[in-house]
């Protein structure tokens, strides 16, 4: 977009050519000046068009950066706040003039739209000859950020396996580069010498070095000669020898939520594993090589494995607004392998609203 702050005046031009053509100075010089001057101001609108044309492509696009650099703040910034750090983040990026913040939404369900513009009177050099000495150049962006992953809940169901492990939640918060622990579930093996080691299993939420205990599931194993009285719920197994063993496991508080993870204010997010007595004994969501061993899908029946190679990232990986189920295979089996044999399942759910997060961001204008 481009204005001139002064415009050729008819009546100016035809005035002066009256003057030159009544000259009788019997010189040319007159009639030669008064064709000089469409041809210079043909020249100068040329270059300094290209100026004005070089000058909005470079506006646009520290506009660009800076609007998006803005959906980064945190959710509680002032609106007069996102306008200081637009103007700062556009001169950073060589924009001229100055950028107007002119509008942020934010939807019932998260979703955030910024809009913004910028001018700049460029000040012309040819064209001064016809006095016009500046052009107004304007640029205007807009972008939508998406809702993402604000918080994110963790339920035992069931744990296994004749190895103790821990799986721990870390998360990288914005502008840091030192993952902290958000969450921790530690499980012990009960030696009663059932094919699967049902044992105790307890969940925390982390801050710091402090660990709060917000679940604890108890599970207790008997052999028995059928499985005609088994009550509700019950797991039943058999082992090589034909001997049956009844696993009851009681969760406490029964009704508790297991543990909720606020992680508005995290940047990366990913899942360990750590199992002393297995090869690998650490395992991760966010490393190729063991992320194979964790499985995805909406219950316990029909999750699969992480393909290899792969790494997970956990904000896309936690569903919003509904329950689905994650396992990991401790190491005891090889992979590839179906989830029934996996050791570790809980359930997970996330909450999902307006985020810092950038990658959420795009341009739509």
């Amino acid at each position: 977009m481009f204005s001139f702050a002064r415009k050729f005046s008819p009546a100016a031009l035809a005035g002066a050519a009256r003057q030159l053509l009544a000259c009788r100075d019997g010189s040319m010089m007159p009639m030669m000046v008064l064709l000089t001057i469409p041809i210079v101001a043909a020249v100068g609108f040329s270059v300094d068009y290209t100026s004005a044309v070089t000058t909005r492509s470079d506006m646009q696009n520290a506009l660009d950066a800076a609007v998006i650099s803005i959906t980064t703040l945190p959710t509680t910034t002032a609106l007069a706040d996102r306008q200081t750090a637009l103007q700062q983040a556009y001169a950073a990026n060589a924009g001229q003039g100055t950028a107007t913040l002119t509008g942020v939404t934010v939807a019932a369900d998260g979703t955030a739209t910024f809009t913004a513009t910028a001018s700049y009177p460029m000040p012309t050099s040819f064209m001064q000859v016809a006095r016009i000495n500046t052009v107004q150049v304007g640029v205007g962006s807009s972008v939508r950020k998406t809702p993402a992953l604000t918080q994110t809940t963790f339920k035992i169901d069931k744990a296994s396996g004749w190895w103790n492990k821990t799986v721990t939640l870390y998360g990288t918060q914005f502008g840091q580069t030192t993952p902290q622990k958000l969450m921790q579930i530690n499980y012990a093996y009960n030696s009663a010498g059932d094919p699967k080691g049902y044992g105790t299993t307890t969940v925390y939420t982390v801050s710091g070095n402090k660990l709060t205990q917000v679940q604890q599931q108890v599970c207790n194993t008997s052999k028995v000669k059928n499985f005609n009285n088994a009550p509700t719920g019950a797991i039943l197994q058999t082992d090589s020898n034909g001997t049956n063993y009844q696993t009851t496991c009681t969760t406490s508080p029964s009704n508790g939520t297991g543990a909720v993870i606020d992680v508005s204010l995290m940047d990366q997010l990913y899942l360990q594993m750590d199992v002393p007595s297995g090869s690998p004994s650490v395992l991760k969501s966010n490393d190729p090589t063991t992320s194979n061993r964790l499985f995805m899908g909406t219950s316990d029946t029909n999750a699969t494995e992480v393909a290899n190679g792969q790494t997970v990232d956990i904000f896309t990986a936690v569903p919003c607004g509904q329950p689905s189920t994650q396992a990991w295979e401790d190491g005891g089996s090889s992979v590839p392998e179906t989830v029934v044999n996996a050791d570790f399942f809980y359930t997970v759910i996330g909450k999902c609203d307006y985020n810092q997060r950038p990658s959420e961001t795009v341009l739509t204008q």
